[in-house]
């Protein structure tokens, strides 16, 4: 059963369309992004999200005290590590959150695939110009052999989804720019591809 991930929400429309839709997981950026919310943003749009769907938070090269901050506070239930942060980054926020933790990979070349100690691993398109977002694919063949529970992210969409879990079999699917349009989250979007996605897990 794939689990799904929007990332990248902003608006309390947006927190409307995924309570609709029901994922398994949302994602706050709170690195620099034209989707970066602010703590008391993303505050209030986890105050109006379902109990049901866990709340992730995407870092890059973040100050550890305001992740734990957001952990601490109840807006954030993952840890999404998204820059260089090393294994002793990790270990620390699993310690003191007590919450999992997912690190991103960039991934050009097999050799990008890296074993971590955090919880899972989320693979992502490489882009030279930045840590992630770039709406492009990668090619999938690269994680053949990749055995642990693992998110893909990287230009998902409603037309390679089918071919992205038939092929990868990843344990969570992380969609952003494939439910929007023109840059802002889009409910029949994010709807339909929720639909889709559970079909084939039927």
């Amino acid at each position: 059963m794939t689990k799904i991930k929007i990332c990248g929400l902003s608006r309390l429309e947006d927190i409307a369309a995924v309570n609709a839709a029901q994922p398994d997981y949302i994602g706050f950026v709170f690195a620099k992004s034209k989707r970066q919310v602010d703590l008391e943003t993303a505050r209030a749009l986890k105050q109006e999200l379902d109990p049901g769907i866990a709340a992730v938070g995407v870092f890059v090269n973040h100050p550890v005290a305001e992740i734990i901050a957001l952990a601490a506070a109840g807006i954030i239930d993952l840890i999404q590590l998204h820059g260089d942060e090393g294994e002793a980054t990790v270990r620390l926020l699993q310690t003191q959150t007590g919450l999992p933790v997912i690190q991103a990979f960039r991934i050009s070349s097999p050799a990008d695939i890296q074993a971590t100690a955090a919880d899972y691993r989320l693979f992502d398109t490489y882009d030279p110009s930045q840590y992630g977002g770039s709406g492009a694919a990668f090619n999938w063949d690269l994680l053949q052999g990749v055995t642990g529970d693992f998110f893909l992210a990287g230009g998902l969409n409603s037309s390679n989804i089918a071919a992205a879990i038939n092929q990868v079999n990843p344990y969570c699917v992380d969609l952003s720019s494939g439910v929007e349009t023109d840059g802002v989250k889009d409910r029949d979007k994010i709807i339909e591809i929720v639909e889709m996605i559970r079909k084939i897990n039927r």
